[in-house]
C-alpha cells in the first residue's frame, strides 16, 4: 500500500515540548516554566467547576452566550463580536485556517510565541519571520517584509518570552500600513498585566483589520480548562464561527471563566502581588549581573554571557527544585525565562542564581 502522506507543511512542525513540572530526584519543586498564576484560580472558579460536575451529561452551549456577555460586560465591548475557543491558541488556529493557505504568508517575529509558525504552517501557508529590536516588535521591519502574498500579521503585545511591550501609537500605524489584504492579530496573553491597557480593543473599534485575542489562562488561573477568546469586525467573526466547533468548550470551561472574571477582588490581588514581586525579582537579578529588560508580564527574560552559562544556570536552578524555560527555541539560546512566583518562589530563584554566580566567578 502506498505511503500515506500528510499535507505540506505538516512535517515541517516540530513536535510541542511544554514546560516540566518534574524533576527526577527531587521534592519540595517550585514550576516557574509555564507563566502560570502562583495563586491559582479564583475560589468562585473553583466552585463553580465543582457545581458544574452535576451536569457533566448535558452538552455544552453552542453559542457560548453567558461568557461572551460577561466579557462584553467587564470589558464594554459588543458580545456579538465575541468568539471563544479552546484558549486564544484556538483562535490563531482558526485565523490560520480560515485566511491563509498554499500560496500565502503569515508574518511573525523573530522571538514571537510559537503558535503563530505552528498554525500558518498546518493551514499550508508559508511563515515568513521578522527580526526584532532589542527583543522588541519593529513595526518598520514587518511592513518592509509585507507582500501581495500577506494575509496575517501576527504580534504578541506585551511579548512571549522577553515580555517586552510596544504603545498602541506604533501598533496604530502597524495596521494603517499593512496591504488591505492582510489581518493584524493582536496578541493579548499578557495584556491584563500592562496597567491601562485593553489589548487594543479600542484599535478593534476602530478598524477592520485587527484581531485581538485574549486568555483566561493566564491572570486568571485556568490554563488547566484552556479558555480563550477573540475580538474582531462582525465579519471576520462571522468567518471564525463557521470553522469553529458547535461544542468546542466544555461546560466547566464557560462555568469557571464566567466566574472567575466576576471575581474582580481577587484578579486585583493576583495582579498587585506579580507587579511587587516582578519588579522585586527584576532589580534583585540585576545586580546579580543578570540582564533582565523591563518585564510587563507575569515573567521577566534573565539574560547571561552565553547559551552555555544559561545551560549551567538551568541546571543548578534544577538541583534547587526550580523548573524554568528554556527558550533557545526562540532564538535567545542565553536566556532563561522565569515566571514570576509567590515571594518565596522569587525569593529561592534569585538565591539559587546567586549562588551559581558564586561559583562561576
Amino acid at each position: 500500500m502506498a505511503r500515506m502522506k500528510p499535507q505540506p507543511g505538516i512535517m515541517d512542525i516540530a513536535l510541542y515540548v511544554g514546560g516540566a513540572s518534574h524533576i527526577e530526584g527531587v521534592s519540595d519543586v517550585v514550576k516557574l516554566s509555564s507563566n502560570e498564576n502562583p495563586f491559582g484560580p479564583s475560589p468562585a472558579a473553583i466552585a463553580a467547576v465543582e457545581r458544574s460536575a452535576r451536569n457533566l451529561h448535558r452538552y455544552p452551549s453552542t453559542d457560548h452566550a453567558a461568557l461572551r456577555n460577561a466579557i462584553a460586560g467587564a470589558h464594554g465591548l459588543d458580545v456579538a463580536r465575541i468568539i471563544c475557543g479552546v484558549g486564544s491558541d484556538e483562535i490563531i488556529t482558526f485565523l490560520c485556517q480560515a485566511y491563509a493557505g498554499s500560496g500565502d504568508e503569515v508574518i511573525h517575529t523573530q522571538h514571537g510565541f510559537a503558535m503563530y509558525r505552528i498554525s500558518a504552517l498546518a493551514a499550508g501557508a508559508t511563515p515568513v519571520e521578522v527580526a526584532e529590536r532589542d527583543r522588541t516588535v519593529d513595526v518598520d521591519a514587518i511592513l518592509a517584509a509585507c507582500t501581495d502574498r500577506t494575509r496575517l500579521v501576527f504580534i504578541a503585545n506585551p511579548a512571549n518570552p522577553t515580555g517586552t511591550f510596544i504603545a498602541l501609537d506604533e501598533v496604530e500605524r502597524l495596521a494603517d500600513g499593512l496591504p488591505e489584504q492582510c489581518l493584524l492579530v493582536l496578541d493579548g496573553a499578557y495584556a491584563e498585566f500592562e496597567p491601562g491597557y485593553d489589548g487594543g480593543a479600542t484599535l478593534v473599534e476602530k478598524r477592520e483589520n485587527i484581531v485581538m485575542t485574549r486568555t483566561f489562562s493566564k491572570l486568571y488561573g485556568l490554563g488547566g480548562l484552556r479558555v480563550g477568546w477573540g475580538y474582531a469586525c462582525q465579519d471576520v467573526i462571522d468567518v471564525l464561527n463557521r470553522v469553529r466547533g458547535p461544542f468546542n468548550l466544555s461546560s466547566t470551561a464557560l462555568e469557571a471563566a464566567e466566574a472567575a472574571l466576576g471575581d474582580r477582588s481577587y484578579t486585583e490581588k493576583c495582579l498587585s502581588e506579580n507587579t511587587k514581586m516582578r519588579l522585586w525579582l527584576t532589580e534583585a537579578l540585576r545586580e546579580l549581573g543578570v540582564g533582565v529588560d523591563d518585564s510587563h508580564a507575569n515573567f521577566v527574560l534573565a539574560r547571561f554571557g552565553s547559551a552555555a552559562e544559561a545551560d549551567a544556570c538551568e541546571a543548578h536552578l534544577k538541583t534547587q527544585g526550580l523548573i524554568v524555560r528554556r527558550v533557545g527555541g526562540y532564538k535567545l539560546p542565553e536566556a532563561l525565562r522565569i515566571t514570576v512566583g509567590d515571594e518565596s518562589a522569587c525569593r529561592r530563584v534569585v538565591h539559587a542564581i546567586s549562588q551559581f554566580k558564586a561559583v562561576a566567578a
